[in-house]
């Protein structure tokens, strides 16, 4: 009898043992909670590695092509590794870039567009924002629809403009838009802004004006200090949009001898094509477009490279998610 006992016992402690066991297992796998269990841990890194390969296969892609050489670009069991690394391909394309001069333009433009933006754009939303001005919300009814309004409608009527006030072949087109606000994508600029300023208490306005303060000093004393997410934010935004641009370069600086390394890049290709009907296409062509276009964004990977932190932060602090 007292064995029986002492098998059930006994029994009755695996039972339970095993029941642990199998619950702490449970938990490992699945987690306590939806978001801390080892299963869905796998299916996020998964979906991050995807979502990663996505977006990094293309550069993946530029690399491996630039630099093959003849033999390999020829050799289809030669997919990503080269058999041999060849750079004669990224050489004549920094050659036909013009690279140096493109950079030191391209790099020029952007940031002196970026820094107009910056500034006139937070002055823009500052005033939707927080000054009375008589019809405010038609204005920015009107801001609205320059923003959707495509550049391709109203770049007739700007060429034509410029023509008349002789600033073709200069950067004046691309700049001086960016003075007064407008630019590429400057309303997108100005509603980020706007966001942002809306969010800040009125106490602090209310502060500066009992101690005498006007408009403009609020905003460069107060409250352009405080938007230094939105700022990076806004900054980045117009540099690599600026730097990425081609059609705007195309209009204005179509016979320039300084191009930014976008136009460079549309010429190369314009050049490629060209050889290709004369004498047939390379073996090159494609490597070439690779390289230029690889030469083209390595300035803004390592400038994201650097402000990563602050723009992923900013960009939550200005409300953009939201």
């Amino acid at each position: 009898m007292n064995r029986l006992i002492a098998i059930t016992r006994r029994m009755k402690g695996d039972r339970a043992a095993f029941s642990s066991v199998l619950t702490r297992t449970k938990n490992v796998i699945f987690g306590i909670e939806v978001d801390k269990g080892l299963l869905f841990k796998l299916f996020l890194y998964l979906l991050l590695i995807d979502t990663a390969f996505i977006y990094m296969n293309p550069i993946f892609t530029m690399v491996s092509t630039m630099l093959k050489n003849a033999k390999d670009l020829t050799d289809p069991s030669v997919i990503w590794i080269p058999n041999e690394i060849y750079l004669g391909v990224l050489q004549e394309a920094w050659n036909k870039l013009q690279y140096s001069k493109g950079f030191f333009v391209s790099t020029a433009l952007s940031a002196t567009v970026a820094l107009l933006q910056t500034v006139s754009c937070a002055l823009a939303g500052y005033a939707f924002a927080r000054l009375h001005i008589p019809w405010k919300n038609f204005w920015f009814f009107c801001l609205l629809l320059s923003f959707i309004v495509p550049p391709q409608i109203t770049i007739l009527p700007n060429i034509i403009a410029a023509n008349q006030l002789g600033v073709m072949q200069t950067y004046l087109p691309i700049v001086l838009p960016a003075v007064f606000g407008h630019g590429l994508k400057g309303a997108l600029f100005v509603i980020i802004y706007r966001q942002f300023f809306m969010s800040q208490p009125k106490e602090l306005e209310e502060s500066a004006r009992i101690d005498g303060a006007g408009a403009f000093k609020i905003f460069f004393k107060v409250m352009f200090p405080l938007a230094r997410p939105a700022i990076v934010v806004v900054f980045l935004f117009s540099f690599v949009w600026t730097w990425n641009d081609s059609y705007l370069p195309s209009m204005y600086l179509y016979n320039s001898d300084l191009q930014p390394l976008s136009q460079g890049m549309s010429i190369i290709a314009a050049d490629l094509a060209a050889e290709a009907e004369v004498s047939g296409p390379s073996v090159f062509q494609d490597s070439i477009k690779m390289a230029t276009g690889f030469l083209m964004i390595l300035p803004l990977l390592v400038l994201y490279m650097f402000t990563q932190r602050w723009f992923v932060e900013s960009v939550e602090r200005t409300g953009i998610v939201e």
